[in-house]
């Protein structure tokens, strides 16, 4: 699912939920596992991490065409922003003998992450470009990406209801993007397979800067390791890892001075200030219950909802994004000064478009937010509405609350996910004999929303959450050539659709670079790749923008 949480409010009120992200269902099970970390190893010293790597070879169909793969599973070391690479000298004999190297100090150990990734790179042929892949969650594993859009194999997974439980099918993936381009897919530091340690490791990792820092400084290894300074570059964030690519490529332009040639932005939230999930916990901001509209009125549309027919969605929602944006907004910014008839007359455009009724709409006071439309749009039966995806139904764990509690999507494909990846890491990739696997990681009690935007002496309060519009339009207008790709699923609760387009709209950019965004919709949601239509769709239209913008022909 993406991985994704958004408002600090709602990350701590729904973080077991993140997918496309968001936050993974369960931690992987594990049983005994005989890994050691580097402040776990018996003694009390902090031993560093070593760098590490398996490599195996594939082929996969993609369109007919075989394409054969070199796979290399490994690990990169990072550290956070103060570290210095130079060894310290040892001020006594004692103390030389108790240092582990490194400049690691044994009593005040270096924070230091071991960072997992899986590199495909197809074999023969000339210079390719490299996309550097990654979820989100924040503290999620990229398990989603890579076994549900790009990698060379994909697991099965039904299309809007529970998968049933194992064996899962795992097969050829004809939509894998290796036609187009190498693949490096990514988990964030003490997910999936990567690992922190240290002094204040989650201090040192688990924020936004802080995760991005860690994210340039493994591009910036893997591009000397595998030699990939002049291959055409292209970063794919799905759900927080949206912001994180923002952040990630103003940084590598701006301070490693490493232009790319594209971004790929998939359930797109740069302002977290946006999200739908509890709005009501920022009052005076009424845009997220504007944007999120259409997307209500299509989940709406989907289950039959409506009191009208609408055979055209499309048609359907531009209108629907016309009210949202006009006479919606005008009411809501009237605020107490709206009349009683003004009141009413949008209550009952609301109830046309979401299928609430009107006595709810007036109740919630023309503002509903994520949770709560999703616990009452099918309440009436019974069910919870989706969030990650809204096509997806499942029982209401409790009819009185307020909000749905859980996450139907998310409990119905999450398992099929983990184990094909356990499955396939160890047996096909020949990586993580005595390790563990976590799907994701509890970072909401840790996670820093603090950001310090381009330009900025000083980071921001990060308390309502962080706003990264600012680094992706630095991004783009220190590099004009610099083309952005935004996708999104009409059915997406988690990150909306045209909260998506509101975003890039209002980018601080000159009008000019707003030719350099392309814009593709799916009748999927948050994981727009859970449906096999919106997969292949995918995978075309990436496909062509990493042509159409590399200069390198494949």
């Amino acid at each position: 699912m993406s991985m994704l949480k958004l408002t600090v409010a709602a990350f701590l009120a729904i973080a077991a939920l993140v997918a496309g992200g968001a936050t993974r269902a369960a931690t992987a099970a594990s049983s005994v596992s005989t890994e050691k970390t580097p402040d776990a190893d018996g003694d009390g010293r902090f031993q560093p991490f070593k760098a590490e790597s398996r490599t195996s070879t594939g082929t996969v169909n993609i369109g007919g065409q075989v394409v054969a793969y070199q796979a290399v599973a490994g690990t990169l070391i990072v550290h956070p922003r103060d570290w210095d690479d130079a060894a310290k000298e040892p001020k006594s004999d004692k103390d030389a003998a108790a240092a582990p190297g490194d400049g690691a100090d044994a009593k005040n150990p270096t924070a230091e992450a071991s960072m997992f990734y899986v590199a495909y790179f197809k074999s023969g042929g000339g210079p390719r470009p490299v996309t550097f892949i990654f979820n989100g969650g924040p503290g999620s594993s990229t398990l989603w990406l890579h076994m549900g859009a790009f990698g060379p194999k994909r697991v099965v997974t039904a299309t809007d209801a529970h998968t049933p439980a194992a064996p899962y099918a795992l097969v050829n993936n004809s939509s894998s993007l290796l036609d187009a381009s190498d693949l490096v897919f990514i988990d964030a530091p003490g997910a999936g397979f990567s690992r922190i340690a240290g002094k204040d490791k989650e201090k040192a990792f688990f924020g936004v800067d802080q995760d991005a820092y860690a994210f340039t400084e493994f591009v910036s290894q893997f591009l000397t390791k595998y030699g990939r300074w002049n291959s055409p570059k292209y970063i794919f964030g799905e759900s927080y890892g949206t912001p994180r690519a923002a952040v990630l490529v103003n940084e590598l332009q701006s301070e490693r001075l490493i232009d790319f040639n594209g971004v790929i932005l998939l359930s797109q939230i740069l302002n977290f200030d946006l999200s739908p999930d509890r709005p009501t916990g920022n009052p005076g901001i009424d845009v997220p219950y504007e944007t999120v509209l259409p997307t209500y009125a299509a989940t709406a549309w989907y289950h039959h909802k409506l009191p009208g027919e609408h055979p055209d969605l499309e048609a359907f929602l531009a209108d629907v994004e016309q009210f949202a944006m006009g006479d919606y907004a005008l009411a809501l910014s009237a605020g107490s000064e709206l009349s009683a008839a003004k009141r009413n007359a949008v209550a009952d455009k609301l109830h046309q478009y979401t299928g609430l009724s009107v006595d709810y709409i007036l109740k919630a006071d023309l503002r509903i937010d994520g949770g709560e439309f999703r616990q009452t749009l099918q309440g009436d039966t019974g069910a919870a509405t989706g969030r990650l995806d809204t096509r997806f139904s499942g029982p209401l764990l409790d009819p009185l609350s307020q909000r749905a509690d859980y996450d139907p999507q998310s409990t119905a494909i999450s398992s099929a996910y983990v184990s094909a990846f356990n499955e396939y890491a160890r047996k096909d990739l020949h990586y993580g004999d005595g390790k563990a696997f976590k799907p994701s990681i509890p970072t909401f009690r840790t996670w820093n929303f603090t950001h310090q935007q381009p330009g900025s002496t000083a980071a921001g309060t990060g308390r309502q959450g962080s706003n990264v519009m600012p680094d992706l339009a630095n991004a783009m207008k220190t590099n004009p050539g610099l083309k952005v790709q935004l996708h999104a699923g009409y059915f997406d609760l988690a990150t909306p659709f045209y909260q998506g387009v509101y975003e890039m709209h209002h980018l601080p950019i000159p009008a000019n670079l707003q030719a350099n965004i392309d814009y593709k919709f799916y009748d999927s949601g948050h994981m727009v790749y859970a449906k096999d239509s919106s997969l292949k769709s995918l995978h075309d239209n990436v496909a062509a923008f990493i042509r159409r913008t590399s200069n390198v022909t494949n």
